[in-house]
């Protein structure tokens, strides 16, 4: 999974193509990236004549750069301070509303053996806040019910108690926040209220902070004031914290307080719950046969289950499709087609062998020369970071090695992009040209 950040750093990258350094520092050294909203990348920046200039000659070069990356069009909105402050303001309500709606709670929550323990958890933090599992720490890959649990809890304790004070926020935003406070010159007391004062505090993907020293030291006495109070934490990430080389050890004690929990791809049952329950909440009965035959396609992602079955209940609605497999396979057909570009590990690696000139066999096979492990962690770190492969099954890929293996390819890849700036170039190069396959 990719910060916004890492987005930004890929357009600036693109950039430099056709400008030069001295142009890309005078025009954006003032422009930082707030959030990635479908496909509109949200921009601030304060100067307004800088503004101006990035409005009027540079804004179809980085749209071109977008739609390079996630080969669609892209949209570019750049604020000012006033514009920056709205939009703080209107997505500090989101949570609020989701919580509302009823869609994200316990009882649309399916639970099966991959989430029980996460789900048990999650709900006797919601009965006693800050008494049980404090902090709890929710793991596993994206797209398998962590966030929907927050909001789950967060629904339980806003019908508890309507006045409390419920923040909502990613752990990137959590970054651009801190960083924008200081950039600013805005008082950072503001930002330790807003955070610090908190009944209830989820933090979604909260694996982005992790290399980041003044923003882990700023969340880390945030952590401290919070937990003091008594005041319920809750964290989600798409690793534990053992597995997150550039944290601070400070914060991986902490993390490691109260409960982690991990939520695992569902099993075939869970899936065909999954299944059917989206089905009754769109208004239309699944039948078991068709349910078991998406569920046999679809093994990994929850998302993926829900968007199935809304493509399914479109083309029951809107073109008199009678729910077949064909209608199926045509459902998961253009819901990979609409989607963003899927990497997979195979795609990865062609692009590793491509950029060190190596064949496939010398990365995924017994070769020890240094081009070759060089390589073949270098995958491995991707793997873990760019797809929902497991540490075990990643490991599967390059001859069946086991999990610490892929652990301490990672973990060495990390220290070295932090210690070596050229080489997290190089790194940051394979990612651009991975996301431009197409």
């Amino acid at each position: 999974m990719q910060s916004v950040s890492d987005i930004w750093s890929m357009v600036l990258t693109r950039l430099r193509e056709e400008l030069s350094e001295t142009t890309i520092k005078t025009w954006f050294d003032e422009t930082s990236v707030v959030a990635l909203e479908g496909n509109d990348l949200v921009l601030h920046c304060s100067n307004a004549f800088k503004r101006s200039n990035i409005q009027d000659r540079f804004l179809p070069s980085i749209e071109a750069s977008l739609r390079d990356i996630f080969s669609s069009d892209m949209t570019v909105r750049l604020l000012d301070d006033d514009g920056l402050r709205r939009y703080q303001d209107k997505e500090s309500e989101k949570p609020t509303s989701l919580m509302e709606s009823g869609e994200f709670t316990f009882e649309t929550f399916i639970v099966g053996p991959s989430n029980r323990l996460a789900c048990s958890a999650a709900r006797a933090v919601a009965d006693a806040p800050g008494q049980h599992y404090n902090p709890l720490f929710i793991y596993g890959d994206s797209g398998l019910g962590k966030t929907h649990l927050l909001y789950a809890i967060a629904h339980v304790i806003r019908g508890k108690l309507p006045s409390a004070k419920i923040l909502y926020i990613k752990g990137d935003e959590f970054i651009n926040d801190y960083i924008e406070t200081v950039r600013s010159g805005r008082a950072m007391n503001e930002f330790r209220i807003k955070y610090r004062e908190a009944d209830l505090m989820l933090v979604d993907d909260i694996q982005f902070v992790a290399g980041k020293v003044e923003t882990q030291n700023e969340f880390f006495h945030t952590f401290n004031a919070l937990y003091e109070s008594k005041k319920q934490i809750v964290l989600t990430s798409d690793r534990p914290p053992q597995e997150m080389a550039q944290l601070d050890d400070r914060l991986r004690t902490r993390f490691e307080w109260g409960l982690m929990a991990d939520v695992q791809p569902p099993v075939l049952e869970t899936r065909v719950a999954i299944l059917k329950n989206k089905a009754a909440q769109l208004g239309f009965i699944l039948p078991d046969d068709i349910a078991h035959y998406i569920a046999g396609k679809i093994t990994a992602n929850v998302r993926q289950l829900e968007g199935t079955v809304k493509k399914i209940k479109a083309f029951k609605d809107l073109d008199g499709i009678e729910i077949t497999t064909d209608a199926v396979d045509r459902a998961i057909q253009d819901m990979s087609k609409s989607s963003e570009f899927i990497i997979t590990p195979d795609t990865i690696i062609r692009e590793i062998c491509r950029y060190f000139r190596l064949e496939e066999d010398q990365i995924k096979g017994q070769s020890r020369s240094r081009d070759s492990l060089n390589a073949r962690q270098i995958a491995m770190y991707l793997i873990r970071r760019m797809t929902s492969l497991s540490l075990d099954d990643n490991g599967k890929v390059f001859g069946g090695r086991d999990h610490s293996t892929v652990i301490n390819s990672i973990n060495k890849v990390e220290r070295k992009m932090k210690t070596d700036p050229s080489y997290a170039e190089m790194i940051k190069s394979i990612i651009t040209n991975i996301n431009s396959t197409k």
